[in-house]
């Protein structure tokens, strides 16, 4: 498995906005996150360092803290920091993926059964954006977010990592407290047993 670490760029900012608005999510892991380093692994890695771009392919792993996204492929878009006009300071500040002197992310794009969780939240969708610049996290197509017993679906989440609110289109499915027998399966993730006395 390849491996690359990724470190914040600046200082941790400690996010002082409520916890429980809108819609339970492990995506806000990455905020409460944000002063811990990021780690990624994958089966391969492809950097076009013409075009600023890596390509992470194959059980993609990404772990800041507690929180973790697993997904088939994940493109990282960076900025050289170096360079007149580069990275803004709302970046993420990474170990070189294309090669030497020092590059800022400015957005991740994940593809293929995207899985975000954090202790017991779990947030699926079939693709996942993060942007730096606005500094929010939207999942598209299936989502389907779960909190110990509850689960909230619909077609589309919008998470600003700044302010905790989340926001969910489509149709709007929310379930508090899940079947006694039964368990929610996610978008690539397989069924677990439920476990009858």
């Amino acid at each position: 498995m390849l491996g690359v670490l990724v470190a914040t760029g600046a200082p941790a900012q400690k996010n002082t906005a409520p916890q429980n608005q809108g819609p339970p999510n492990a995506l806000q892991g990455f905020s409460q996150n944000r002063d811990q380093p990021v780690k990624i692994q994958s089966d391969t890695l492809s950097v076009r360092q013409k075009d600023n771009v890596a390509t992470f392919t194959g059980n993609v792993i990404v772990t800041q803290g507690d929180t973790e996204m697993r997904s088939k492929v994940l493109v990282v878009y960076y900025v050289d920091a170096n360079k007149p006009g580069g990275a803004p300071a709302t970046t993420m500040k990474t170990a070189s993926p294309g090669g030497s002197g020092e590059q800022q992310i400015r957005r991740i794009e994940a593809t293929g059964g995207v899985l975000v969780t954090q202790k017991e939240q779990n947030a699926a969708g079939d693709t996942g954006v993060f942007d730096m610049q606005s500094n929010t996290v939207t999942l598209n197509g299936n989502v389907v977010v779960t909190r110990g017993k509850d689960v909230v679906r619909g077609q589309r989440m919008v998470v600003d990592l700044t302010t905790g609110v989340s926001h969910v289109d489509g149709r709007v499915d929310m379930l508090l407290g899940a079947p006694p027998n039964g368990e929610v399966t996610l978008p690539g993730s397989s069924p677990r047993p439920s476990h009858a006395n």
